[in-house]
């Protein structure tokens, strides 16, 4: 697979990488020590600080069974269960990525971004998931897409699993199975298809294994995360000197109300985010211990012979520690929270709800995007950045995701308002509070389709008119926006 990615010809040896740099520096003490800005003191985003977009190869590329492409989960779901997606779409077309990359290029270099993340389909690259199904298809397709990256001066980093699993995979156990170590993959949001996917089985791959199929699909994903990065790690960094993460996401929390204690927070925050990055960034490699006891518990309650928990092996804890060499982090929002006190009900079915014990709510005074799940909360982009600042002694951060929803009018002066105060938040915790943030990636560079909810929220700071067969990109305001911001290196008045 990493040949893939670099290969030995001139654009890439002549090509800087600034992003991979900025991953390896350590932050400066911030410039303000500690204090909030002064009156006529404008704060910069650091001078090695990057912005870049993002996509993923499901939502954008099209061409579902194109050129050797197999079928992903998600492939199966909308096409046996379009009930499921709010408009009946699929991602058959959508923005015709595979066709049209030179034009998501030339967006990208419109506003002036310096990296570009996107994700290779698997079910593309490897139909049935190991090197015989090599794609040739493919590899061309995403060498294109690179290249003509580099030749704009944009620089290509690549999520290797953007929950698009091959549908083949899947029917071998998926990501509840231990076969599926053995690929070489990253992950996106593992929280998130872990507990939709294999717990509630509310979306693709639609797995009801509630209480159960969540830990499983976790564990898998942080086994297979860290052989990736052991295999890179032995055969490829000291040629190719790259950066392995894996993204997480999660939202912050505030006490729900006046005696709410702070240890409500944490539980909330560790069952969520702590869930993936206590064994990849705490002192122990292991999950929550506050998770491991509570999951234990009531596991015993329920008679069961171990606990639904999986545990590591000492050989896995110290090949799944410090199996990450930054800390990536999708941000877009925040929520109340409250401890459910509760007693445990045996006879209700587990699940990852009722084991973390959070009652999460929303403040009446946050706005909300066409999201039902967005409500717009930028100082808790401040706040989590400085949990992980206190807890995993401040590691290199890359905000991988953050965006806003909307109908995708062109006119997007909500989308303009939610970018300039998630800036301004960050900037913040860079710059007074010292945390170390290399860069910021907007989601997402172009409309797309957005899961279950298909096209009926766009995300884009280019308008793609699907009823047009030329798929034009169109630059909505944002994208101006977003050229100000990189430009200036400030945030400007909106």
């Amino acid at each position: 697979m990493p040949t893939l990615i670099e290969r030995d010809r001139d654009p890439v040896a002549s090509f800087p990488y600034p992003l991979r740099q900025a991953l390896g520096q350590r932050p400066s003490p911030p410039p303000y020590n500690g204090t909030e800005q002064e009156p006529g003191n404008e704060l910069k985003f650091p001078a090695n600080f990057l912005f870049g977009a993002a996509t993923a190869a499901y939502q954008i590329e099209g061409a579902w069974n194109v050129d050797g492409k197999g079928p992903s989960v998600w492939d199966t779901l909308t096409h046996t269960h379009p009930e499921l997606v709010v408009d009946g779409a699929t991602g058959d077309r959508a923005a015709d990525s595979y066709r049209l990359y030179r034009s998501d290029v030339e967006a990208l270099g419109k506003v002036g971004f310096n990296y570009y993340r996107f994700s290779i389909a698997w079910s593309r690259l490897l139909p049935r998931g190991d090197q015989s199904s090599l794609n040739q298809g493919a590899v061309r397709y995403y060498n294109a897409l690179i290249n003509e990256l580099l030749a704009h001066g944009i620089e290509p980093v690549v999520t290797m699993l953007h929950y698009d699993l091959p549908q083949y995979l899947q029917n071998l156990g998926g990501f509840a199975s231990p076969l599926i170590v053995k690929v070489w993959i990253t992950h996106n949001e593992p929280y998130d298809f872990c507990v939709e996917g294999y717990g509630t089985g509310s979306t693709g791959p639609l797995v009801y294994a509630t209480g159960v199929g969540e830990y499983l699909c976790a564990h898998h994903v942080l086994l297979s995360h860290a052989a990736a990065y052991q295999l890179y790690k032995e055969r490829y960094r000291s040629q190719q000197g790259g950066k392995i993460g894996i993204t997480l996401s999660g939202r912050y929390y505030y006490p729900a109300t006046n005696v709410t204690p702070y240890d409500t927070v944490e539980r909330a925050l560790l069952f969520q985010i702590g869930w993936f990055a206590e064994p990849l960034f705490g002192e122990d490699g292991n999950y929550p211990a506050v998770m491991v006891d509570e999951i234990g518990n009531n596991s015993a309650l329920e008679r069961r012979s171990h606990s639904r928990l999986p545990s590591f092996t000492s050989a896995e804890r110290l090949l799944v520690r410090g199996s990450a060499d930054f800390f990536a982090y999708n941000y877009y929002s925040s929520r109340l929270v409250d401890l459910d006190r509760a007693e445990y009900n045996t006879a209700e079915p587990p699940a990852w709800r009722r084991d973390a014990r959070i009652l999460q709510s929303v403040d009446p005074g946050w706005s909300r995007a066409k999201s039902t799940w967005l409500y717009v909360v930028p100082e808790g982009l401040r706040g989590v950045l400085n949990w992980f600042r206190r807890r995993y002694r401040n590691p290199t951060v890359l905000i991988t995701e953050n965006g806003y929803s909307d109908d995708g009018q062109l006119d997007d002066a909500a989308r303009i308002d939610y970018y300039a105060r998630h800036l301004n938040a960050l900037l913040t915790a860079i710059a007074v509070d010292g945390c170390n943030v290399a860069g910021f990636t907007a989601w997402s560079i172009v409309d797309n389709f957005e899961w279950l909810r298909g096209y009926s929220e766009k995300f884009g700071l280019f308008y793609v008119n699907f009823s047009d067969p030329q798929l034009q990109r169109v630059p909505k305001a944002s994208a101006d926006f977003m050229r100000r911001v990189i430009s200036t290196r400030t945030i400007p008045a909106h």
